[in-house]
């Protein structure tokens, strides 16, 4: 049976949006959104890292990570500190592994929730495939 690929790419977005917006409506009540818990576990992954390393990781640019940063260090989540030469390094403050590990607890419900229909081989295929997406080189020749 030939799928639509551009009905498959809508369903795929769907499932992420809604994943998303669970997640989103959760962390709010540990005080958080999405984008900055996701920063948190990006700094907490690599504390000392760069606003560019972490922007990757957080598929955002660097100055939409800047920004966010600079939220983060205004809530008294993050701590930054020069490194060498111009460069910025993040790491969590006591207050921000706190809202971390909160947030990891609110994941980890939201997920369930998200892939309780899939038995635990439907999981490990479809990690397998998206794994195997991700691996092809973008489309612009990268």
């Amino acid at each position: 049976m030939a799928v639509d690929l551009q009905t498959l790419g809508k369903a795929v977005k769907a499932a992420q949006y809604r994943q998303h917006r669970t997640l989103d409506t959760r962390l709010a009540s540990i005080g958080s959104t999405l984008a900055q818990w996701d920063a948190l576990r990006a700094i907490d992954n690599a504390p000392g890292a760069s606003a560019r390393e972490l922007a990757a990781t957080t598929f955002q640019s660097e100055q939409a990570f800047g920004t966010l940063a600079g939220r983060l260090v205004a809530q008294g989540l993050v701590d930054r500190s020069k490194g060498h030469g111009r460069r910025i390094e993040h790491r969590l403050t006591a207050e921000g592994k706190r809202i971390l590990r909160a947030g990891h607890e609110v994941a980890d419900s939201v997920l369930a929730e998200c892939f309780e229909g899939l038995t635990a081989a439907d999981r490990v295929s479809l990690l397998g495939l998206l794994h195997k997406l991700a691996a092809r080189p973008d489309g612009d020749g990268g």
